[in-house]
């Protein structure tokens, strides 16, 4: 192989090590698709370029990225260093995006002990107001990103009512985080429960003393996390859900509805299905009312009875006499 595709092996090499805390050397070399041998010497390339690669023998050992005591040729000084790890602390807690949460895990996996403390002060003076995402704690997130990552179990403590309930219990909830998954307006973490043994969201906000377990998993067979998470916090958390065929393109109704409020489905290029739901089926129907749309109810059945009986309520203000005409008349 030429010097430019070592080059670019060895680079995504590094993107691996960074992915995740460690890798035997046959997962390596059967993502590169070289032999035990290659990686070895990549490894000893990487280390040549300052990278700490650490690399460990027996059940659990492997290849890992370690923290150096010099920042890793990323062309960044001290100073440049601390100022892009407070930004991105900064903007992982306002949810700017889950670039930057992803930017910030792996900075934060090279950065010298030296600077992490004055990191961690410069970024506790940063405050946020305006709309937005509720904040979270840009420690809580790097922590569960690495529970994913690294595919070990994480530990936190959770109300168990709703928010807001004043009979809320908190209890302590161990799980194999999947995902963090970002809405409008909050972070989110797809697991696997381990007591409740299934799928379980969870608000990040609310999560308090999460940690990071030293058990690791086997990865499960999982939904699609964003999708999950979407349908939960519009539907499944509400006492009664709700299906519609819209006639609107699925961009022109998005734009409508937050992403957080229902899951909009494309059903061909100028019908889209609206899925949500609500502490009630009348406030089901004015929603989707307001829209200002043609529509049909797809689901559940009894809620034609529920829009017949709002029609006839319209119906029926609209044919009363005005105050007006009641002068008139007068």
């Amino acid at each position: 192989m030429d010097e430019r595709g070592t080059t670019e092996r060895v680079l995504t090499l590094l993107g691996l090590l960074q992915q995740r805390r460690t890798w035997s050397g046959p997962e390596l070399a059967d993502r590169l698709g070289v032999t035990p041998r290659t990686v070895r010497r990549d490894v000893e390339r990487l280390r040549t370029l300052g990278y700490p690669v650490h690399a460990g023998q027996g059940v659990g050992g492997g290849y890992r990225l370690g923290r150096g005591q010099d920042l890793p040729p990323l062309l960044l000084d001290d100073e440049e260093a601390i100022a892009t790890a407070v930004s991105l602390l900064a903007g992982a807690a306002a949810g700017t995006g889950d670039a930057t949460l992803r930017a910030l895990t792996k900075l934060d996996q090279v950065l010298p002990t030296r600077l992490r403390h004055e990191v961690r002060t410069l970024s506790g003076s940063v405050e946020f107001f305006g709309a937005g995402r509720t904040p979270v704690d840009p420690e809580v997130l790097m922590t569960l990103a690495g529970a994913c990552r690294e595919e070990v179990e994480a530990s936190f403590d959770y109300p168990s009512g709703s928010s807001g309930s004043s009979v809320d219990t908190t209890r302590q909830r161990r799980v194999e985080p999947h995902r963090l998954v970002a809405s409008d307006r909050r972070w989110y973490l797809l697991a696997y429960d381990l007591d409740r043994d299934d799928w379980r969201t969870f608000r990040v906000d609310r999560m308090t003393a999460v940690s990071a377990r030293t058990w690791r998993f086997r990865p499960r067979a999982a939904p699609d996390a964003a999708e999950y998470v979407q349908e939960g916090v519009t539907s499944r958390v509400y006492a009664h859900q709700a299906r519609f065929l819209v006639h609107a393109p699925a961009a022109t109704v998005r734009a409508q509805i937050p992403p957080s409020a229902a899951v909009v489905r494309e059903r061909g290029t100028d019908r889209c299905e609206v899925q949500s739901g609500a502490a009630s089926l009348d406030a089901m129907l004015m929603h989707v009312l307001l829209l200002g749309h043609d529509f049909e109810l797809l689901d559940p059945p009894e809620l034609g009875t529920r829009c017949r009986a709002l029609a006839e309520k319209l119906l029926s203000a609209a044919a009363a006499p005005s105050p007006g005409d009641r002068r008139a008349e007068a």
